[in-house]
């Protein structure tokens, strides 16, 4: 999270609803990314009431990939979900999607809508275009913060992206190292609180920096 302060509590609560309505052991990981807005105190205020919630700080904004590893390489259980807190999901959707993971190993959410400006549905279809070019991934929607996989995979693949690259890198490696991705269709909710940076110019420009280090690295 990145100044989320009106997010963060519905966001963990409904999380932990889902774990109690499938019945799961879970962990809530809430990586704080240098946020100014007190977000960081409260989620450490939520942690002291929920025991399944543990609050990593960064002193350093790292963006969405260093805050991703952050949380990736802090969970414990052997599935990681990944999401968004600015509440992108009903939760209700979330807990019916997350048994369609069957024995696959990685199961990955596309919008079934998407209501959000032109700009960011151009940039989306353009950057998911370039992805099944360069990379051959076929996917319906890289960067939706759906993501659920099995924890083992990290101890297959390196991560080393800092930016929004980091969901493309995710997928690729996973396939790469021999494993089964799935897709999941779901309703997509625009945020009603804080602000996204991830169509900013310099979020879009360190994308396609890593992208093309990859790419030829890689």
């Amino acid at each position: 999270m990145y100044n989320e302060i009106e997010n963060i509590e519905p966001c963990i609560k409904g999380t932990l609803s889902i774990a109690e309505k499938l019945g799961i052991d879970c962990e809530i990981v809430v990586v704080n990314d240098a946020s100014t807005d007190g977000c960081g105190e409260l989620a450490e205020r939520l942690a002291e009431e929920i025991p399944e919630v543990k609050v990593f700080h960064h002193e350093k904004n790292r963006k969405l990939g260093g805050t991703l590893r952050t949380g990736f390489y802090g969970a414990t259980k052997d599935y990681i979900l990944y999401m968004d807190s600015d509440l992108p999901l009903d939760f209700n959707d979330v807990a019916e999607a997350i048994p369609k993971i069957g024995d696959a190993d990685v199961l990955i959410g596309f919008r079934l809508t998407r209501d959000e400006p032109f700009k960011r549905k151009v940039l989306s279809f353009g950057y998911n275009s370039l992805i099944r070019v360069l990379f051959g991934l076929k996917v319906k929607d890289v960067n939706f913060s759906f993501k659920l996989f099995k924890r083992e995979i990290l101890e297959k693949i390196t991560l080393t992206s800092e930016g929004s690259f980091i969901d493309a890198e995710l997928l690729i490696e996973a396939r790469k190292a021999g494993y089964q991705i799935v897709q999941v269709g779901l309703p997509y909710h625009p945020r009603i609180a804080g602000e996204s940076t991830l169509a900013s110019t310099s979020v879009i420009k360190k994308t396609f920096e890593e992208m093309g280090t990859y790419f030829f690295k890689r």
